[in-house]
């Protein structure tokens, strides 16, 4: 829709006013590489729960921000979990490997399936080596996990149940290759299970329910001999049964699935802080559109929630919600689903949307806290829905508007955005298929 010039003179007006205030409020953040960068984020460090987002899942600079801002969170604020938009067993490989925990069967290597760079890029070794030095001086009790919040794991999740089954309870783990074996057709396209159900084949359900059920009544005994390992066989069972939930209604439509694989993952970092104790506390690395308060958005509007509100909802100002933002530069994508890895020109924000107004302040870098009373005038100027760009494992700019911009209140979705003007591709990995030579585990050149 074409605006007329005196609607035009009105916006414009509006975003200089809007861009002043954002000027004045933004912080200006050193590059993430300096020590003083981390300490901007001090002012988290009361929280349970800190959240840190990205508006793509490929740009380098928002992996090292997280990476940064996470180790002052552990190192000056005793934050003992990280939790990330993962896999459960990939990030299992991960957390044996920095807890030094001993394994009983051959751990595999991790993130091998699309999308590999989000996971298996030089930015996430370059942190799980600092996990790892970082544990070393540790007592097992203080070391920091690093923990897996997602759903997709059907097929290497059946196997971890089975393989721990098998080291503690042969005879049930039989009876667990039973259940399981309803959903063997489909381990290698779990989709392909969902198909199948809307057009009447039996469910799963009651097979992997049970399966659940009985892992569970038998936790006495079992987190007897290894409280590890029962936690971990425990996590993969359920995360079976959410995956059957998820595949078998995948078609039905977007919100109850994704509403069920949000749940999930709340669940999960939730089972992670019981399970930590009292002490836990927790930083979470996940896309903007699963931290930031889905209430804030039209995702939420349509009725999905997230991680984000969920977490607002249970521990209120203890839980941060800080979301990471740009303008242009390169990012890691492709260009469909199972597609090729990328490196695409991210194209400058559009006029009408929240990046564009940051872009618009001049700072390179910066982070802008909504949460101070003296924000209040800044925060009522930006309640009016206004465009957001989220920009997945897929990045489509030709068709950008429809693809990955969508209505947020930002400062209702957020506590407090980080900005990067420019930004870059994160600088992936090879995988076992691209490399056949000599790896450095768990990573591979």
């Amino acid at each position: 829709m074409t605006l007329s010039p005196a609607a035009v003179q009105i916006r414009e007006r509006t975003n200089r006013e809007l861009i002043d205030l954002l000027r004045e409020a933004g912080e200006h953040l050193p590059a993430a590489e300096r020590d003083d960068f981390s300490s901007f984020f001090d002012r988290f460090g009361e929280a349970k729960i800190v959240m840190l987002g990205e508006s793509t899942h490929g740009t380098s600079e928002f992996y090292r921000a997280r990476a940064s801002i996470t180790r002052q969170l552990i190192e000056h604020h005793s934050f003992n979990i990280v939790a990330v938009e993962a896999d459960w067993p990939d990030a299992t490989t991960i957390d044996h490997l920095v807890r030094q925990l001993p394994s009983e069967q051959p751990l595999e290597r991790p993130f091998e399936r699309f999308p590999t760079w989000m996971w298996r890029n030089i930015e996430v070794k370059q942190f799980v080596d600092y996990l790892r030095i970082h544990n070393d001086a540790c007592r097992a009790e203080r070391k920091v996990q690093f923990r897996g919040l997602d759903v997709y794991s059907l097929r290497s999740s059946i196997a971890a149940v089975i393989a721990y089954l098998e080291r503690v309870d042969p005879e049930r783990a039989r009876a667990a290759r039973e259940r399981y074996s309803c959903l063997t057709p489909w381990q290698a396209d779990p989709a392909g299970y969902g198909h199948a159900v809307m057009f009447g084949r039996d469910t799963c359900e009651d097979e992997v329910v049970a399966q659940l059920r009985e892992l569970l009544a038998q936790r006495l005994s079992y987190a007897e001999r290894d409280g590890e390992a029962f936690f971990n066989a425990a996590q993969n069972a359920r995360i079976v049964r959410a995956a059957e939930q998820y595949y078998r209604i995948m078609y039905r439509g977007s919100t109850e699935s994704w509403n069920l694989r949000d749940r999930h993952m709340f669940d999960t970092l939730q089972y992670l802080m019981q399970q930590r104790g009292p002490q836990a506390k927790a930083v979470v690395w996940a896309h903007n559109s699963h931290i930031g308060n889905a209430a804030a958005t039209s995702m939420g509007w349509a009725g999905e929630f997230n991680i984000g509100e969920l977490a607002r909802n249970s521990y209120g100002d203890e839980a941060a919600l800080i979301g990471f933002g740009t303008d242009r530069g390169t990012v890691a994508a492709a260009t469909d689903w199972g597609g090729e890895m990328e490196i695409k020109s991210v194209r400058p924000a559009r006029e009408d949307s929240y990046e564009y107004l940051f872009h618009r302040t001049g700072l390179a870098r910066s982070l802008t806290d909504f949460r101070p009373p003296g924000r209040g005038e800044l925060r009522d100027r930006l309640t009016g829905p206004r465009l957001e760009r989220a920009i997945g494992v897929v990045y489509r700019p030709e068709t950008e508007r429809l693809s990955h911009y969508f209505e947020a209140v930002l400062p209702d979705q957020f506590d407090a955005f980080v900005w990067f003007e420019e930004t870059n591709a994160v600088t992936a990995l090879a995988t076992r298929a691209a490399s056949g030579a000599a790896e450095t585990y768990p990573f591979g050149f």
